[in-house]
């Protein structure tokens, strides 16, 4: 019944391997670009945002394009809808965090 579901929320965290050489940056920075089409950038490596079906699916084969799957990381969480979770954060929440990455 998993197909049945229509999520339309999604967290999303990855970890690209070895950043600090030129073919790892390449990927980081393809990684979020592609995210920064879709979802909305929280914290460095994590996005989340409204989304819907299709674009979930564009979004999953843009990254599948980019990455490397032996070594690199995605964890895509999907949530019915931004009200269906509870959120608490501690510390001060960095008002423009798109400037954390470089």
């Amino acid at each position: 019944m998993k197909g049945s579901i229509n999520y339309n929320y999604l967290f999303l965290f990855y970890d690209i391997a070895d950043e600090f050489s030129e073919v790892g940056k390449y990927r980081v920075a393809k990684v979020f670009k592609v995210c920064k089409k879709y979802l909305k950038h929280h914290q460095k490596s994590i996005f989340r945002g409204n989304i819907t079906v299709a674009n979930q699916l564009k979004l999953t084969n843009e990254l599948k394009k980019v990455i490397d799957t032996k070594i690199d990381f995605i964890t895509i969480i999907k949530v019915l809808n931004s009200g269906s979770f509870d959120e608490e954060t501690i510390g001060t929440m960095k008002q423009d965090s798109e400037k954390i990455f470089i």
